[in-house]
């Protein structure tokens, strides 16, 4: 190790957009104003991009190219005029949103708002070293303490990651501890800033896919003072500052840069069915064709099970992906016809390796569709481009066998991928695609990927390759549906997974530790810009779930925006709503709450595809001038949307739930109807049928039918259930409505219908605007519903009671 920290360093040049420093040692260092709150920033440690391309920064058209996309082309940013100051010392650059000043003689710079605030600043001394003995690059920033940092994708801990040290490198973390486990199955090196003091936030990404480490205060040393740092293994140190200066408009600004999240079918958002079980047993058919049964005998309602990767096995239990095991399925045309016959949908499980005993290994070899070995080691060999071998999940437990992973920056790997989904599963009317053990584990950071005709090592790639599996697997399903919602679930991820796919927090432990510190995992994620995601409701590993933490964790799971329950119990027992007889109507009844909150989830989804905005929400995101911070982050509450807060169960034996309720408003108890005022900590029941839910003032949240699966019945009512707070107010909400599963709506075929009150403390006035949109609404009209013991009038409707005694008011569609 080598390292050396630029210290002076001279304008080289200036243009419109970018200004040029070089250093000492020929490093090249360039600024470049995107946007008023937006501002690039690169060291080249050799003068030279080390990586020219990225496939994480979208263009006009919300997508890369394959191949990647030039990292100098600014050609989809702003690229506004700004003011420039060049003194002997220093630089300034001003926009109309922020200032940034650059110091020449010790290369470090400093960030202020348009009112002259310092938000931001590097570690004078010590801004951006690196190694001139090997490859690693680095950045050091001052840590003001107060701050506090969000994001990072999926990590283990609180949602506050300040005194956290976190490594970015993908990996299969089956059983992982939702506390402390690090690193974990993603890798999204971007996060969120946000200084109470100031009332400021502001995003770092880092367009570098080389392992990393994000230490945020973990290390200390007295001679630097309070610092964090980003470090990555390789590469460039290429990084965007986003000033919010909220959180949301931060989020929408990052989610603008690594493309929009991908908007999924309706049907996406129901009960999600998963076991690897029965997949796994001789008569894997017959187990697949029960679980139907046993759905509309015990009245859940169900709308996609996932095959797990037992179909694919080989006598002896390896996987040979893109195959069928027809001992365990016989006849795989009749077992998805079966689930669909019960309106279930079947996603089957897939991963990118080839095992070296795999039929079809040597074909994909000779193809040169598998990453290839470095350099050194081939060139031992005769054959320059054998594949790079490593060890894989076979089959059982602990079990391995040698085989290759594919490569999907080479055309022919690409293209194989395509092609076997094709005519292996969808050939077979499946109809979404599971891209499972994607983490791409290859440690030889040499190893080459094709990089579509321009090589590239692994060790720049990894993360890579599984977003180019999720964008491989989503044309397939195009290609073969052109007009449907495609639906790819992703264990692993990347910045820009969310164009793609859905994900979920991977393997995950059976304990109550594991259902509260999923709460935060799933929260960052959401702010990292991945917003379809959830957990294995239930734990995937380990012993099965007793009877109430199973109950708790379907009724915190159902207000995920995935929601699925899935294992691998120790036991070889099935994790399933019916598991425990006794706990059935307490898990009927919270899978049933679920699909009638499908209208409130699907305006927030679709809103999500258009703004990047999270579906869940940590308080902070709503309530960032609150005073009483700290208590959100041990509260472990969330919020559904922008008025719904979720109060988890997370302990054995609750009759009461202790819930800090955001300060600066009111809220109500949308089982009773009881008002709070914010900035206070309540006790709310919480018997095991109680799941503690309170509505923000203003709140209107809209139901629909409870239904088998979507589509089961003609969607034809809608209800809004309004909280008017008792001194007065307003509400205000667009319900969102298209077919909910075509690409129509890109082309106009969806309806916006908006929905409003206003309040006093004498009357209430509700209200809904002409629709806009070409898509035909299944309904005619709209039942306002009061919360209970609202007595006020309702004007210019007829108001009745209904059957769980609250006052309803039906308004017909305007015209």
């Amino acid at each position: 190790m080598r390292i050396t920290v630029p210290a002076r360093v001279t304008l080289e040049a200036a243009s419109a957009h970018t200004l040029t420093l070089t250093g000492a040692h020929r490093e090249r260092f360039q600024i470049s104003v995107l946007d008023h709150d937006l501002i690039r920033f690169s060291h080249h440690p050799n003068g030279e991009p080390r990586l020219d391309r990225t496939w994480l920064i979208v263009g006009a058209d919300g997508d890369v190219p394959r191949e990647g996309r030039r990292r100098d082309d600014l050609a989809p940013f702003a690229l506004p005029a700004f003011d420039t100051t060049v003194g002997p010392d220093e630089i300034m650059l001003t926009t109309a949103q922020l200032s940034v000043t650059i110091d020449l003689a010790d290369l470090y710079l400093r960030w202020a708002d348009r009112e002259g605030r310092i938000f931001a600043s590097d570690l004078p001394g010590r801004a951006y070293p690196y190694d001139r003995a090997g490859r690693a690059i680095y950045h050091y920033l001052v840590r003001a303490r107060g701050d506090r940092y969000f994001g990072f994708g999926e990590r283990s801990g609180p949602l506050n990651k300040a005194g956290r040290r976190m490594r970015l490198v993908n990996v299969d973390a089956m059983g992982y501890d939702a506390q402390h486990s690090d690193p974990l199955y993603k890798h999204i090196p971007f996060y969120i800033t946000f200084n109470p003091a100031l009332g400021i936030a502001y995003g770092l990404f880092y367009d570098n896919l080389a392992t990393t480490i994000f230490d945020m205060g973990q290390e200390i040393d007295a001679f630097w003072g309070d610092y964090r740092y980003y470090q990555a293994d390789d590469g460039d140190l290429d990084y965007y500052l986003i000033y919010g200066p909220t959180i949301p408009a931060v989020v929408e600004r990052y989610t603008a840069l690594t493309g929009r999240p991908a908007l999924l079918p309706r049907w996406a958002l129901g009960y999600l069915g998963s076991t690897m079980q029965y997949t796994e047993a001789p008569d894997a058919q017959t187990q697949l064709a029960r679980f139907v049964d046993l759905c509309g005998e015990h009245d859940i309602p169900c709308d996609m099970f996932h095959l797990s990767s037992g179909y694919t096995a080989d006598p002896t239990g390896k996987r040979y992906v893109f195959t069928w095991n027809r001992d365990r399925i016989p006849d795989p045309d009749a077992m998805v016809a079966r689930f669909h016959g019960g309106g279930i949908r079947v996603a089957p499980n897939i991963k990118p390796y080839l095992l070296t005993t795999h039929p079809e290994y040597d074909e994909v070899a000779r193809s040169g569709g598998f990453i290839k070995a470095a350099g050194e080691a081939a060139n031992e060999d005769a054959d320059a481009d054998r594949p790079a071998l490593s060890r894989f999940w076979s089959g059982g437990r602990g079990e391995s066998a040698e085989g290759a992973h594919l490569d999907f920056t080479s055309e022919a790997g690409f293209a194989w991928w395509g092609e076997r989904i094709a005519d292996a599963l969808l050939h077979y009317n499946v109809d979404g695609i599971w891209n499972d053990n994607n983490e791409f584990q290859l440690w030889d950071d040499a190893a080459r990927c094709d990089g579509f005709g321009a090589p590239l090592p692994i060790g720049l790639a990894r993360p890579l390759q599984t977003l180019l599996m999720a964008r491989a697997s989503t044309e397939a399903l195009h290609r073969h549906r052109p007009d449907l919602r495609p639906f790819v679930l992703s264990r692993a991820g990347a910045p820009g997974i969310q164009r793609y796919a859905q994900t979920w927090s991977g393997d995950n432990t059976t304990s109550w530790e594991t259902l509260r510190y999923n709460i935060p995992m799933g929260l960052g994620l959401s702010l990292s810009g991945v917003p379809n995601t959830g957990h294995d409701v239930g734990g995937f590993a380990g012993p099965p779930p007793d009877p109430e933490l199973l109950v708790r964790w379907v009724q915190h799971g159902i207000f995920n925006p995935r929601f699925a329950i899935h294992s691998w119990n120790d036991d070889g027992s099935v994790t399933e709503p019916w598991m425990y007889p006794a706990m059935l109507p307490h898990i009927r009844a919270a899978i049933n709450f679920r699909y009638r909150l499908l209208p409130y989830f699907y305006a927030l989804m679709f809103e999500a595809a258009q703004t990047g905005h999270p579906i869940i929400r940590p308080p902070v995101y709503e309530f960032p001038d609150d005073p009483n911070l700290d208590q959100f982050d041990a509260d472990f509450t969330f919020l559904l949307g922008p008025s719904l807060l979720i109060a988890t169960v997370l302990e054995p034996d609750a009759e009461a739930r202790r819930v800090y309720l955001p300060a600066n408003t009111r809220w109500c108890d949308f089982r009773d109807g009881t008002w709070y005022d914010g900035g206070q900590t309540i006790a709310e029941r919480a018997g095991i049928a109680d799941m503690p839910l309170l509505v923000r003032a203003g709140g209107i949240i809209p139901l629909g039918k409870p239904m088998r699966h979507v589509g089961e019945q003609p969607d034809d009512l809608r209800e809004a259930y309004i909280y008017p707070p008792p001194e007065g107010g307003e509400g205000h909400f667009t319900l969102i409505e298209d077919d909910g599963r075509s690409l129509s709506y890109q082309r106009g075929s969806v309806t916006r219908v908006p929905l409003s009150f206003t309040a006093t403390a004498e009357q209430i006035t509700v209200s809904i605007d002409p629709p806009a949109g070409d898509f035909t609404l299944p309904y005619a009209a709209i039942e306002f519903v009061l919360p209970p013991g609202d007595t006020r009038p309702v004007q210019g409707a007829a108001l009745r009671i209904g059957d769980d005694g609250r006052r309803r008011a039906r308004l017909p569609i305007p015209d």
